[in-house]
């Protein structure tokens, strides 16, 4: 038995760096020894004992890069070889349930994904299907090409809104998420686009990216919405931050007929008011991950120069370090985007 090093969610707001059996590729399975892996939203969700399908002890991490170390092609021709630079589309999909036969696989009935249902990137190796895998172009590097995930879910939410050339936006939630949907807006031509959030130290990476940043622990975050709208609210409201205050929030600053896309996986189901939705025709849409045409163009961007993510990464640390970087997410004021180099 090969062993590799990983680390590991444990319990309850424990993780720790430990040995598992290095995986053996299946047929249609590549094997990956991974470059970087960042920490994700969902991971923090792991972390603190919340996720109703991560069972421990298991490697987290589905934001990777890597390079393929092995391809077991085994009834699955494939065009990719051995030291071929790859970023990993972590979502596994069924392939026959009514969403995959659609070709909207993303939204599969039995949706899973590495670093979840089954361990992920943050580990030395990972096996991950050859249809997950993407090519990294030699113009991006490694690091960058790990934050493709993210990128990938705001592409997928732009797309999914109902944004036009000039429209005013609001983004509920200025974390990694939150930021980068706020850029993609601005590349989708967007006119006005503020952010709101409570950590002084997000909302001024807010501002250096262009937005217009709110603190709502100083202001009415509504009332500030619809001041800077000419008292009519925004064209599309983003909500990222999974809160009931925000749930209020995205009803209260839209304007009539506006739009409100729920980006956020809420821990806990929000009370909404159908009603104020209903006199004012709101339009309420929700997005989930990113198909693969939104992964290619996240590619493409970061390749592009068009999305720069150097700003989103705060810190790199080895993977023995994983109790201390989950100790850096867990705190907005002291971090970003961490990843972890195997």
């Amino acid at each position: 038995m090969t062993m590799m090093q990983a680390g590991l969610y444990i319990s309850e707001k424990q993780v720790k760096a430990d040995s598992i059996e290095k995986p053996a590729p299946q047929p249609g399975e590549a094997l990956i020894k991974v470059a970087f892996a960042g920490i994700c939203g969902t991971d923090m969700m792991i972390y603190s004992g919340k996720h109703p399908r991560a069972k421990a002890p298991l490697a987290m991490g589905h934001e990777f890069s890597g390079v393929i170390e092995s391809i077991n092609s085994i009834g699955s021709p494939s065009s990719f070889a051995a030291g071929d630079r790859v970023v990993i589309e972590p979502t596994l999909s069924c392939g026959s349930c009514a969403a995959c036969r659609s070709g909207a696989f993303h939204v599969c009935q039995t949706l899973k994904l590495l670093g979840i249902d089954k361990h992920g990137g943050f580990a030395e190796y990972a096996a991950v299907p050859l249809d997950r895998l993407h090519r990294i172009p030699d113009e991006l590097t490694d690091t960058h090409a790990a934050m493709a995930e993210p990128v990938a879910v705001a592409v997928h939410t732009i797309r999914r809104s109902s944004l036009k050339v000039g429209d005013d936006v609001a983004i509920l939630g200025a974390g990694p998420i939150g930021l980068l949907v706020g850029l993609m807006a601005k590349q989708a031509g967007a006119g006005q686009i503020i952010i709101s959030d409570i950590s002084p130290y997000r909302l001024k990476k807010a501002e250096q990216f262009g937005l217009t940043a709110l603190n709502a622990k100083e202001v009415n975050v509504t009332e500030e919405v619809l001041k800077r709208t000419g008292g009519n609210g925004a064209d599309v409201v983003f909500e990222v931050a999974g809160s009931q205050l925000t749930a209020n929030q995205m009803i209260e600053a839209v304007r009539t007929q506006g739009q409100v896309v729920v980006v956020s996986v809420y821990k806990q189901a929000p009370t909404i008011d159908l009603a104020a939705m209903h006199f004012r025709e709101l339009s309420l849409t929700t997005t989930r991950c990113y198909s693969k045409d939104d992964f290619a163009k996240a590619i493409r961007l970061m390749t592009s120069g068009a999305i720069d993510v150097s700003p989103f990464i705060s810190h790199i640390l080895p993977l023995e370090q994983v109790e201390r970087g989950f100790q850096l997410m867990a705190d907005p004021e002291a971090s970003l985007k961490v990843l972890f180099k195997p």
